[in-house]
């Protein structure tokens, strides 16, 4: 019976002593090179270097190792080619039947010396020739391969073909690291997207139960998500890491105190700051109490007791939050359905995407900027000191609610949101409904300028006594009248937050 061959070549070194071992005891000859060599040696595995097939050693500080006909014709021969075999007996080389390597971590450290050639070739070659080699680039693999190899002699089809699809998949996301760190002293928008994603959470289904969901993540890195811990609840759902994302990156946006925010279809239908987070949560559901039901609450603080005591008596699907007192954790878990997180704060994409027929459409994250400095009062009375607080809140607030859209607020409490409609005017209508009386002396933000002064008017109904929005309407004068005659307060911030 020939012997098998395995070339091992490695820079995660996790496992791989022990896999070679279960190679050597299956009767494998092992190959290596450059560090794996050395571990398996410190181990006392028995492996042939590289060098000594190749009769070349090393050179260029490690650039060449295994780029040679020696080791990629044993990679690549096609054992069902007669031409090929002939070949390899020709020039004296023997075949190699399994290839195990992952490459330098380029993503920890980006550098042109963290650029991997050999590995990425050898990779490649091992997956390309599938039908005939194994390819294993990742350790948890190990134990799958040894125990195949164990039970049956050799690696099923179906095996090799998945490592190989596993191989090229590591070898793109390699590539896609490079291009990234190419593109991050280029434009805003690079001329092209590489991205690599791995599945890393399967959801109980999509936005409808009849739809399959899952969360991906970019290849080499990771974000809050991967860092949260779940205290407790049932599975999530697409719709619940979608509004969870909203309400994390919502609350974190409204100032450095205590903050909550309740969301409900990734819009708020409450938000508020007071002086202590119970306080907080308190009055973000008494913002909208009725959409409140079955939202996902989001806050800035540790949740307290009190609080959890709040939060227990409303359907409630997420609490997300920095952390829990020990009470409050232990009360919050008696609701079974209730998925508690404990979370680190979020970061900002760069860029933003959505599907479109045939590719995406790309763009900037838009940034919310709060620069008092840079606005200008419009009217002929300036806000008053409270006046700007509910005033910068408000504004905070609109930026991340769907178009078209107005938020009214009074002593940093969202009393009434207007939400994702057509019209601004019937956004203004639908916030003073909800605000019911609790705006009199209180903001108004609109997310973009009011095109006719209607959509003023909802604002001064609901009792508002300042307003911010972007300005740059042709009617602005018209506008601008209207507020004066009311008197009100009117801040330009010459930006606007549209959200679709």
């Amino acid at each position: 019976m020939t012997t098998r061959r395995a070339l091992l070549s490695v820079y995660d070194k996790a496992g791989i002593v022990e896999f070679a071992q279960g190679l050597v005891a299956l009767g494998w000859e092992v190959v290596s090179s450059g560090g794996t060599a050395q571990a398996l040696a410190q181990a006392g595995v028995a492996a042939i270097e590289v060098a000594e097939i190749t009769g070349a050693p090393e050179m260029l500080g490690g650039r060449v190792k295994t780029l040679h006909p020696v080791i990629h014709g044993g990679i690549l021969a096609d054992r069902s080619k007669p031409e090929h075999l002939a070949d390899l007996e020709k020039r004296g080389i023997a075949p190699i039947d399994l290839v195990v390597g992952n490459l330098y971590p380029f993503s920890s450290d980006p550098s042109i010396e963290l650029i991997d050639i050999g590995g990425p070739t050898m990779v490649r070659a091992a997956a390309k020739n599938h039908a005939h080699v194994g390819i294993v680039v990742n350790p948890e693999d190990y134990p799958v391969v040894l125990n195949e190899l164990q039970a049956e002699g050799e690696l099923s089809t179906a095996t090799r073909r998945r490592l190989a699809r596993d191989a090229f998949a590591h070898t793109a996301a390699y590539d896609a690291a490079i291009v990234g760190w190419f593109d991050e002293d280029a434009d805003p928008l690079p001329p092209s997207l590489h991205l690599a994603l791995d599945r890393v959470q399967d959801l109980r289904y999509g936005e409808n139960p009849h739809q399959v969901g899952a969360r991906y993540r970019l290849a080499g890195q990771s974000g809050w998500w991967d860092e949260a811990i779940t205290h407790g609840g049932k599975a999530m759902s697409y719709l619940n890491l979608f509004d969870t994302e909203a309400a994390w990156r919502l609350v974190h946006c409204l100032g450095d105190g205590p903050a909550a925010v309740v969301i409900k279809h990734a819009n708020p239908c409450g938000a508020a700051v007071a002086d202590n987070i119970t306080a907080a949560y308190l009055a973000a559901h008494a913002g909208d109490p009725v959409s409140a039901f079955g939202g996902i609450v989001a806050v800035n603080r540790p949740v307290t007791l009190a609080m959890a005591q709040a939060v227990s008596e409303v359907f409630t699907e997420v609490v997300v939050a920095p952390g829990f007192e020990p009470e409050a954790l232990l009360l919050l878990k008696e609701k079974k359905n209730l998925r508690i997180l404990e979370a680190p704060a979020p970061q900002w994409p760069d860029l933003e995407v959505r599907n479109i027929d045939g590719g995406l459409l790309v763009q900037t994250a838009d940034a919310v900027t709060v620069d008092q400095a840079a606005w200008s009062v419009a009217t002929e009375r300036e806000p008053t000191e409270a006046e700007w607080e509910d005033l910068v809140f408000a504004w905070r607030v609109a930026a991340r609610v769907s178009s078209n859209t107005i938020v009214l607020v009074k002593d940093g409490q969202a009393v009434g949101i207007g939400a994702g409609q057509q019209n601004r005017r019937d956004a203004g209508r639908i916030a003073t409904d909800k605000a019911a009386g609790r705006a009199l002396g209180g903001a108004c933000a609109s997310d973009a300028f009011f095109p006719f002064r209607d959509g003023l008017d909802a604002a001064i109904e609901a009792g508002a006594t300042a307003v911010i929005q972007p300005g740059g309407s042709v009617r602005d004068d018209e506008v601008i009248a209207a507020a004066n005659q009311a008197g009100m307060a009117m801040v330009f911030t010459g930006q606007r937050h549209f959200r679709h």
